[in-house]
Protein backbone atom coordinates (compact mmCIF):
# COMPACT_ATOMS: atom_id res chain seq x y z
CA UNK A 1 0.00 0.00 0.00
CA UNK A 2 2.82 2.38 0.91
CA UNK A 3 4.53 1.58 -2.36
CA UNK A 4 1.32 2.30 -4.26
CA UNK A 5 0.89 5.63 -2.47
CA UNK A 6 4.48 6.46 -3.21
CA UNK A 7 3.96 5.85 -6.91
CA UNK A 8 0.83 8.01 -6.88
CA UNK A 9 2.73 10.79 -5.11
CA UNK A 10 5.52 10.62 -7.69
CA UNK A 11 3.00 10.77 -10.54
CA UNK A 12 1.32 13.78 -8.97
CA UNK A 13 4.66 15.51 -8.48
CA UNK A 14 5.51 14.77 -12.09
CA UNK A 15 2.23 16.22 -13.27
CA UNK A 16 2.79 19.35 -11.19
CA UNK A 17 6.30 19.67 -12.57
CA UNK A 18 5.06 19.35 -16.17
CA UNK A 19 2.29 21.87 -15.49
CA UNK A 20 4.78 24.29 -13.97
CA UNK A 21 7.22 23.87 -16.83
CA UNK A 22 4.58 24.63 -19.44
CA UNK A 23 3.01 27.41 -17.36
CA UNK A 24 6.24 29.33 -16.79
CA UNK A 25 8.61 28.19 -19.54
CA UNK A 26 6.27 27.70 -22.50
CA UNK A 27 3.44 30.22 -21.96
CA UNK A 28 2.36 30.40 -25.62
CA UNK A 29 2.10 26.62 -25.89
CA UNK A 30 0.31 26.38 -22.54
CA UNK A 31 -2.23 29.02 -23.54
CA UNK A 32 -2.80 27.50 -26.97
CA UNK A 33 -3.35 24.07 -25.40
CA UNK A 34 -5.76 25.47 -22.81
CA UNK A 35 -7.81 27.31 -25.44
CA UNK A 36 -7.82 24.28 -27.69
CA UNK A 37 -9.10 22.13 -24.83
CA UNK A 38 -11.82 24.67 -24.02
CA UNK A 39 -12.94 24.86 -27.62
CA UNK A 40 -12.99 21.07 -27.94
CA UNK A 41 -15.03 20.69 -24.76
CA UNK A 42 -17.49 23.26 -26.10
CA UNK A 43 -17.81 21.35 -29.37
CA UNK A 44 -16.25 24.19 -31.37
CA UNK A 45 -13.68 24.13 -34.15
CA UNK A 46 -11.47 26.97 -35.36
CA UNK A 47 -12.22 27.91 -38.97
CA UNK A 48 -11.42 30.68 -41.43
CA UNK A 49 -13.25 32.51 -44.18
CA UNK A 50 -12.66 35.56 -46.35
CA UNK A 51 -14.57 38.79 -46.75
CA UNK A 52 -13.49 41.64 -49.03
CA UNK A 53 -10.08 42.77 -47.75
CA UNK A 54 -9.90 40.56 -44.67
CA UNK A 55 -9.42 37.07 -43.34
CA UNK A 56 -11.98 36.24 -40.66
CA UNK A 57 -11.30 33.56 -38.04
CA UNK A 58 -14.21 32.02 -36.17
CA UNK A 59 -15.32 29.12 -33.99
CA UNK A 60 -18.11 26.90 -35.27
CA UNK A 61 -19.89 23.91 -33.77
CA UNK A 62 -23.11 22.39 -32.55
CA UNK A 63 -26.34 21.71 -34.34
CA UNK A 64 -29.59 23.48 -34.94
CA UNK A 65 -30.45 27.02 -35.91
CA UNK A 66 -27.37 29.25 -36.25
CA UNK A 67 -26.48 31.59 -33.39
CA UNK A 68 -23.89 34.19 -34.40
CA UNK A 69 -21.99 35.69 -31.45
CA UNK A 70 -20.02 38.96 -31.39
CA UNK A 71 -17.40 39.76 -28.74
CA UNK A 72 -16.71 43.06 -27.01
CA UNK A 73 -13.99 45.67 -27.38
CA UNK A 74 -10.48 44.28 -26.94
CA UNK A 75 -11.87 40.73 -26.71
CA UNK A 76 -12.16 37.86 -29.19
CA UNK A 77 -14.09 34.74 -30.15
CA UNK A 78 -12.85 32.77 -27.13
CA UNK A 79 -14.94 34.92 -24.81
CA UNK A 80 -17.78 32.53 -25.69
CA UNK A 81 -16.16 29.14 -25.03
CA UNK A 82 -17.29 28.94 -21.39
CA UNK A 83 -20.97 29.37 -22.25
CA UNK A 84 -20.82 27.43 -25.52
CA UNK A 85 -20.90 23.88 -24.02
CA UNK A 86 -24.44 24.57 -22.81
CA UNK A 87 -25.52 25.89 -26.22
CA UNK A 88 -23.97 23.61 -28.84
CA UNK A 89 -26.29 20.65 -28.04
CA UNK A 90 -29.20 22.87 -29.14
CA UNK A 91 -27.84 25.42 -31.62
CA UNK A 92 -25.12 25.87 -34.18
CA UNK A 93 -22.83 28.32 -32.41
CA UNK A 94 -20.62 30.62 -34.47
CA UNK A 95 -18.30 32.98 -32.55
CA UNK A 96 -16.28 35.31 -34.76
CA UNK A 97 -13.21 37.47 -34.38
CA UNK A 98 -14.49 40.78 -35.72
CA UNK A 99 -12.04 42.50 -38.11
CA UNK A 100 -9.50 44.39 -36.00
CA UNK A 101 -9.60 41.84 -33.17
CA UNK A 102 -8.29 38.39 -32.37
CA UNK A 103 -6.89 36.48 -35.32
CA UNK A 104 -8.93 38.23 -38.01
CA UNK A 105 -7.46 40.77 -40.39
CA UNK A 106 -6.83 44.27 -39.15
CA UNK A 107 -8.28 47.33 -40.86
CA UNK A 108 -7.19 50.80 -39.81
CA UNK A 109 -8.72 52.13 -36.56
CA UNK A 110 -10.90 54.41 -38.68
CA UNK A 111 -12.38 51.31 -40.32
CA UNK A 112 -13.41 49.72 -37.00
CA UNK A 113 -16.36 52.00 -36.32
CA UNK A 114 -19.78 50.54 -35.58
CA UNK A 115 -20.90 51.36 -39.12
CA UNK A 116 -17.92 49.46 -40.54
CA UNK A 117 -18.54 46.44 -38.32
CA UNK A 118 -22.14 46.28 -39.54
CA UNK A 119 -20.79 45.89 -43.06
CA UNK A 120 -18.32 43.23 -41.93
CA UNK A 121 -21.01 41.25 -40.12
CA UNK A 122 -23.18 41.33 -43.24
CA UNK A 123 -20.25 40.06 -45.31
CA UNK A 124 -19.43 37.37 -42.74
CA UNK A 125 -23.03 36.16 -42.72
CA UNK A 126 -22.98 35.97 -46.50
CA UNK A 127 -19.62 34.14 -46.53
CA UNK A 128 -20.99 31.57 -44.07
CA UNK A 129 -24.26 31.16 -45.98
CA UNK A 130 -26.38 32.54 -43.12
CA UNK A 131 -29.66 33.87 -44.48
CA UNK A 132 -31.63 34.01 -41.21
CA UNK A 133 -30.04 33.55 -37.81
CA UNK A 134 -30.11 34.46 -34.14
CA UNK A 135 -27.60 37.12 -33.13
CA UNK A 136 -25.91 37.82 -29.82
CA UNK A 137 -23.21 40.12 -28.52
CA UNK A 138 -21.50 41.42 -25.42
CA UNK A 139 -20.57 45.08 -24.85
CA UNK A 140 -19.36 46.47 -28.21
CA UNK A 141 -20.59 43.25 -29.80
CA UNK A 142 -24.03 43.85 -28.32
CA UNK A 143 -24.02 47.35 -29.79
CA UNK A 144 -23.18 45.92 -33.21
CA UNK A 145 -25.73 43.11 -32.87
CA UNK A 146 -28.58 45.44 -31.94
CA UNK A 147 -27.74 47.92 -34.68
CA UNK A 148 -27.48 45.06 -37.18
CA UNK A 149 -30.92 43.74 -36.23
CA UNK A 150 -32.36 47.21 -36.74
CA UNK A 151 -30.72 47.46 -40.17
CA UNK A 152 -31.53 43.87 -41.22
CA UNK A 153 -34.72 42.80 -39.42
CA UNK A 154 -35.39 40.22 -42.12
CA UNK A 155 -32.16 38.36 -41.25
CA UNK A 156 -32.22 38.36 -37.44
CA UNK A 157 -34.69 36.00 -35.75
CA UNK A 158 -33.86 37.09 -32.20
CA UNK A 159 -31.34 39.14 -30.25
CA UNK A 160 -29.25 38.22 -27.20
CA UNK A 161 -27.71 41.36 -25.74
CA UNK A 162 -25.29 40.97 -22.82
CA UNK A 163 -24.42 44.36 -21.31
CA UNK A 164 -24.51 46.05 -24.73
CA UNK A 165 -22.71 49.31 -25.33
CA UNK A 166 -24.29 52.15 -27.29
CA UNK A 167 -27.14 53.02 -24.91
CA UNK A 168 -26.50 56.75 -24.58
CA UNK A 169 -29.30 57.57 -22.10
CA UNK A 170 -28.30 55.02 -19.45
CA UNK A 171 -26.88 56.23 -16.16
CA UNK A 172 -23.18 57.02 -16.27
CA UNK A 173 -20.98 54.07 -15.31
CA UNK A 174 -17.67 54.08 -13.49
CA UNK A 175 -15.95 53.73 -16.87
CA UNK A 176 -17.96 56.66 -18.18
CA UNK A 177 -16.78 58.84 -15.30
CA UNK A 178 -13.17 57.80 -15.96
CA UNK A 179 -13.45 58.65 -19.65
CA UNK A 180 -15.06 62.02 -18.92
CA UNK A 181 -12.28 62.92 -16.48
CA UNK A 182 -9.58 62.00 -18.97
CA UNK A 183 -8.25 59.16 -16.82
CA UNK A 184 -6.63 55.94 -18.00
CA UNK A 185 -9.20 53.65 -19.63
CA UNK A 186 -8.96 50.35 -17.70
CA UNK A 187 -10.01 48.35 -20.78
CA UNK A 188 -6.73 49.22 -22.54
CA UNK A 189 -3.61 47.81 -20.90
CA UNK A 190 0.18 47.67 -21.36
CA UNK A 191 1.47 45.61 -18.44
CA UNK A 192 0.53 42.40 -16.59
CA UNK A 193 -0.44 44.54 -13.59
CA UNK A 194 -2.80 46.65 -15.72
CA UNK A 195 -4.22 43.49 -17.24
CA UNK A 196 -5.00 42.12 -13.78
CA UNK A 197 -6.70 45.42 -13.02
CA UNK A 198 -8.75 45.01 -16.20
CA UNK A 199 -9.85 41.55 -15.06
CA UNK A 200 -10.82 42.95 -11.66
CA UNK A 201 -12.72 45.77 -13.38
CA UNK A 202 -14.96 43.58 -15.55
CA UNK A 203 -15.55 40.73 -13.08
CA UNK A 204 -17.08 40.67 -9.62
CA UNK A 205 -15.46 37.29 -9.01
CA UNK A 206 -12.35 37.17 -11.24
CA UNK A 207 -11.41 33.73 -12.54
CA UNK A 208 -8.09 32.09 -11.77
CA UNK A 209 -5.57 32.90 -14.50
CA UNK A 210 -2.48 30.68 -14.79
CA UNK A 211 0.78 32.58 -15.11
CA UNK A 212 1.12 31.58 -18.78
CA UNK A 213 -2.31 32.88 -19.79
CA UNK A 214 -1.80 36.11 -17.86
CA UNK A 215 1.50 36.69 -19.66
CA UNK A 216 0.23 35.83 -23.12
CA UNK A 217 -2.98 37.84 -22.81
CA UNK A 218 -1.28 40.86 -21.26
CA UNK A 219 1.42 40.73 -23.98
CA UNK A 220 -1.25 40.71 -26.68
CA UNK A 221 -3.00 43.65 -25.07
CA UNK A 222 0.30 45.55 -24.92
CA UNK A 223 0.97 44.89 -28.61
CA UNK A 224 -2.47 46.28 -29.46
CA UNK A 225 -2.25 49.25 -27.08
CA UNK A 226 -1.98 52.09 -29.62
CA UNK A 227 -4.46 50.48 -31.99
CA UNK A 228 -7.00 49.90 -29.21
CA UNK A 229 -6.68 53.49 -28.04
CA UNK A 230 -7.55 54.74 -31.50
CA UNK A 231 -10.42 52.29 -31.93
CA UNK A 232 -11.83 53.25 -28.52
CA UNK A 233 -11.74 56.93 -29.54
CA UNK A 234 -13.69 56.07 -32.72
CA UNK A 235 -16.26 54.09 -30.74
CA UNK A 236 -16.89 57.01 -28.37
CA UNK A 237 -18.37 58.85 -31.35
CA UNK A 238 -20.46 55.91 -32.52
CA UNK A 239 -24.18 56.23 -33.27
CA UNK A 240 -26.40 55.66 -30.21
CA UNK A 241 -28.82 52.76 -30.26
CA UNK A 242 -31.94 54.56 -29.07
CA UNK A 243 -33.08 56.00 -32.45
CA UNK A 244 -32.34 52.71 -34.23
CA UNK A 245 -34.16 50.43 -31.80
CA UNK A 246 -37.37 52.38 -31.25
CA UNK A 247 -40.28 49.99 -31.91
CA UNK A 248 -37.98 47.24 -33.22
CA UNK A 249 -40.14 44.10 -33.08
CA UNK A 250 -37.30 41.57 -33.01
CA UNK A 251 -37.56 39.42 -29.85
CA UNK A 252 -34.64 40.24 -27.58
CA UNK A 253 -33.18 39.01 -24.32
CA UNK A 254 -31.20 41.69 -22.50
CA UNK A 255 -28.91 40.37 -19.75
CA UNK A 256 -26.92 42.68 -17.49
CA UNK A 257 -24.89 42.27 -14.32
CA UNK A 258 -25.92 44.55 -11.47
CA UNK A 259 -22.24 45.17 -10.62
CA UNK A 260 -21.19 46.16 -14.14
CA UNK A 261 -18.59 48.93 -13.77
CA UNK A 262 -18.07 49.42 -17.51
CA UNK A 263 -21.69 50.03 -18.58
CA UNK A 264 -24.48 50.84 -16.15
CA UNK A 265 -27.24 48.24 -16.01
CA UNK A 266 -29.90 50.97 -16.26
CA UNK A 267 -29.34 50.58 -19.99
CA UNK A 268 -31.46 47.43 -19.81
CA UNK A 269 -34.53 49.43 -18.79
CA UNK A 270 -33.91 51.85 -21.67
CA UNK A 271 -33.84 48.97 -24.15
CA UNK A 272 -36.95 47.35 -22.71
CA UNK A 273 -38.91 50.56 -23.25
CA UNK A 274 -37.66 50.86 -26.83
CA UNK A 275 -38.27 47.30 -28.02
CA UNK A 276 -41.78 45.91 -27.47
CA UNK A 277 -40.61 42.27 -27.48
CA UNK A 278 -37.59 42.68 -25.22
CA UNK A 279 -37.14 40.71 -22.00
CA UNK A 280 -34.73 41.99 -19.36
CA UNK A 281 -32.87 39.98 -16.76
CA UNK A 282 -30.55 41.65 -14.27
CA UNK A 283 -28.08 39.19 -12.77
CA UNK A 284 -27.06 39.82 -9.15
CA UNK A 285 -23.40 39.91 -8.16
CA UNK A 286 -22.21 39.77 -11.78
CA UNK A 287 -20.03 42.18 -13.73
CA UNK A 288 -19.57 43.20 -17.35
CA UNK A 289 -19.08 39.78 -18.98
CA UNK A 290 -21.91 37.55 -17.71
CA UNK A 291 -21.18 34.74 -20.18
CA UNK A 292 -17.71 34.36 -18.66
CA UNK A 293 -18.59 34.97 -15.02
CA UNK A 294 -21.80 32.90 -14.80
CA UNK A 295 -21.91 30.78 -17.97
CA UNK A 296 -24.32 28.08 -16.76
CA UNK A 297 -26.87 30.59 -15.44
CA UNK A 298 -26.53 32.79 -18.52
CA UNK A 299 -27.02 29.83 -20.85
CA UNK A 300 -30.08 28.62 -18.92
CA UNK A 301 -31.67 32.04 -19.23
CA UNK A 302 -30.98 32.13 -22.94
CA UNK A 303 -32.34 28.62 -23.55
CA UNK A 304 -35.53 29.50 -21.67
CA UNK A 305 -35.85 32.64 -23.76
CA UNK A 306 -35.42 30.71 -27.01
CA UNK A 307 -37.92 28.07 -25.90
CA UNK A 308 -40.46 30.81 -25.13
CA UNK A 309 -40.20 31.84 -28.79
CA UNK A 310 -40.76 28.36 -30.18
CA UNK A 311 -44.47 28.92 -30.57
CA UNK A 312 -44.00 32.09 -32.59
Amino acid sequence: MRRFLGVVALLLLGAVAVYGAFDFIFPEQFTAAALSAGRSYAGLQRKETEIPGFKVVYLDGGQGRPLLLLHGFGADKDNWIKVAPYLTPRYRVIAVDLPGFGESGRPSPGQCRIEDQLTYVSQIAAALGLQRFDLGGNSMGGWIAAAYAAAHPDQVSSLWLLAPAGVSTADTSELGDIVKSGGHVPLITRTPQEYRQLVDFVFVHPPYLPHAMLKVMSDRQAQNYEFDQQVFAELRNGPPLEPKLKDLATPALVVWGDHDRALHYSGADVLQHLMPNAQVQIMPDVGHVPMLEAPAAVAARYINFRESLSGR
